[in-house]
């Protein structure tokens, strides 16, 4: 038992970081570490509910996020996390986290943990640590391979950015520093706004590869969310070009449900109309809280799923420009597809979702976190990127024949006809079927849990022999 180590975790505020570092927190907390888990009021009540059983190894502290002075930088009241926010505002809450800053100092002073794990934006972390003589760790949340396109250290800031990173163009091919063949790349119409939101120093006065490089300098070791089953020749380069210990800790995968757990009356009758479907003919459309889907863009998604012919079940946000759910969907959409489909709006249980019988494939973003929930049951992957390391995660998925990503033309547009012919292609085309293989075949990785716990315990080993303790 490791009882006598004691971590800190400090995640960003998007609940895309919150929810693995709280999965990470859970994991080491079964293998007896005590966990201090730090965020905001408001985060820390939509986390999941800490396991009884480890109640008194893990310690959810709530810092208060500070208020901003300049009118300009306010957002409402209790919008302590990306989900909460426009995305331009996203610069202003990083100015807000970067002041708990100050309270996380007098924390660790009082508490003198043994380890500090830190996310990718607090680089103030940094100095703390090294203040305090406490070894810091990096937890990456992202894929190994969308890590290693972006995080090598030599061109995140300084000249060696303005000679490999110069321009929105020189993300639309894989990096010099790959060894070998890779498809990782951005669509030209993706890169533009990935680079100035990574290499532009935003409101809070710092970029946020400027962030990346301080936290990977500072930090004793990096830890990701990821296994080299997957992407073993991405995690010999990101090595290389890190030069520090690159430690797995597997994928994290959440508790399956042991029995279904629904009392809210409507989802109830969404599980009996998807207890009456046949195996694996259901497609799960979901694009999360954080993807600001546009009108145009969740027309052609619906009338894509319309012309499929294909049973779906859609949970559905309602976006910020529709009055009401049903004024989302394109008129009449709901009436033509009753009895095939099933639209969802708010939260959904997507865990229950995916692990039932009747789901065969799912259309998404292809974000790391809904990657591996997904490819755990084996479900064919139809992928739409929109932002950040989702195009990335979508290209390495295509190359291994684990995906179909929807066309697109070069402004980015796709069609109905486009997810029509996506979705036939991934769930019942023959031309597919070597598709839906390798998906049922990724099952015997990502839905291992015996693999993916030998390298919490791997992990563990290295905290007790190498902490500050010690």
């Amino acid at each position: 038992m490791a009882r006598d180590v004691h971590v800190v975790m400090l995640p960003w505020s998007a609940f895309g970081h919150l929810i693995p570092f709280f999965q990470l927190s859970v994991a080491l907390a079964k293998s007896g570490i005590k966990v201090s888990f730090i965020s905001t009021p408001a985060n820390i009540r939509r986390l999941p509910k800490v396991p009884s059983n480890l109640e008194n190894l893990i310690d959810l502290v709530a810092f208060q996020l500070p208020a901003l002075d300049e009118q300009q930088y306010s957002f409402p009241e209790g919008s302590e996390a990306t989900v909460d926010i426009p995305p331009e505002k996203i610069q202003y809450l990083k100015i807000a986290y970067d002041l708990l800053r100050h309270p996380f100092k007098q924390f660790v002073s009082d508490q003198r943990p043994d380890w500090i794990l830190a996310d990718v934006t607090p680089h103030w972390v940094v100095e703390i640590a090294q203040d305090h003589q406490i070894p810091l760790i990096h937890f990456s949340v992202f894929s190994v391979s969308a890590y290693s396109f972006f995080c090598n250290p030599s061109c995140l800031t300084g000249d060696g950015q303005k000679r490999m990173r110069s321009c929105p163009e020189t993300l639309t091919s894989p990096p010099e520093w790959y060894d070998f063949p890779s498809s990782l790349a951005y669509h030209s119409f993706l890169a533009t706004d990935m680079h100035e939101g990574f290499y532009k120093r935003n409101a809070s006065g710092i970029s946020d590869a400027e962030r990346v490089s301080k936290i990977i300098q500072g930090s004793q070791a990096l830890v990701v969310r990821s296994c080299p089953e997957y992407e073993p020749e991405y995690f010999k380069v990101l090595e290389k070009i890190i030069g520090k210990p690159i430690i797995p800790v597997g994928l994290l995968l959440p508790e399956k449900p042991e029995r279904r757990k629904i009392t809210d009356k409507s989802w109830i009758e969404v599980f009996e109309w998807l207890d009456e479907q046949k195996p694996k003919s259901v497609v799960f459309v979901g694009f999360g809280s954080e993807c600001k889907l546009s009108k145009e863009q969740v027309h052609e998604i619906a009338n894509g799923l319309e012309l499929s012919g294909l049973a779906f079940l859609w949970a559905l946000r309602k976006p910020d420009w529709a009055p009401s759910d049903l004024d989302a969907l394109p008129p009449g959409f709901s009436e033509r597809s009753h009895g095939r489909g099933v639209v969802c709006f708010g939260w959904a249980p997507q865990l229950e979702i995916l692990g039932h019988s009747s789901i065969g494939g799912s259309l998404f973003h292809s974000g790391w976190g809904s990657i591996v929930e997904t490819l755990q049951f084996g479900h064919c992957l139809v992928v739409l990127p929109l932002v950040i390391d989702q195009p990335l995660n979508a290209r390495l998925l295509v190359e291994k024949g684990l995906a179909v990503e929807i066309e697109r033309k070069e402004d980015g547009f796709f069609s109905k006809e486009d997810v029509a012919k996506a979705l036939r292609l991934a769930m019942v085309s023959e031309e597919g079927e070597s598709l839906r293989v390798r998906a049922r075949e990724a099952a015997q990785v990502f839905g291992n849990r015996d693999l993916q716990n030998s390298y919490i315990n791997t992990f563990v080993e290295y905290l007790m022999e190498n902490g500050a303790a010690n």
